[in-house]
């Protein structure tokens, strides 16, 4: 009787355990359906980001106001290889398996992942506001 409520104890703990990796498996899954759901919102505005940063070059000159068209292709510049460095090193840190099919994540990259949702969702805020910079300047 006492071997038959250990199998149950322990088949029943490795139930548990498998359920809470399936979970944390189902959660690291979205959290990349999230990551890449930014990148795919920001990836179409490098196009406006070169765009901008064609109209504002030939404004680019000496004086104050010329200086402030400088000022914002800049940060345009700087946006747009914020986006490509993120980009690379994401795609170093994880494989297509893990971005594109929900493979389990190791505890590492797990905590990578957390990592690069911080850097993307920042990254977002620094694209579209170099944007609305650039555009107000060219609007006035």
């Amino acid at each position: 009787m006492k071997k038959i409520w250990f199998i149950v104890i322990i088949a029943a703990s490795a139930l548990v355990l498998g359920c809470k990796d399936e979970k944390k498996s189902a959660e690291s899954a979205n959290q990349m359906q999230e990551v890449m759901a930014i990148h795919d919102e920001v990836m179409p505005r490098m196009s406006t980001i070169g765009k901008l940063v064609g109209e504002l070059k030939p404004m680019v000159d000496s004086t104050a106001t010329g200086q402030a068209y400088e000022k914002a292709m800049k940060d345009l510049q700087a946006s747009h290889k914020a986006m490509m460095d993120w980009m690379q090193g994401f795609g170093n840190r994880f494989d297509s398996e893990e971005i594109m099919e929900g493979k389990a994540l190791s505890e590492e990259k797990q905590k990578w992942l957390d990592e690069e949702e911080q850097k993307v969702r920042a990254l977002r805020e620094q694209i579209e506001n170099s944007i609305a910079q650039a555009e107000a300047l060219l609007n006035n």
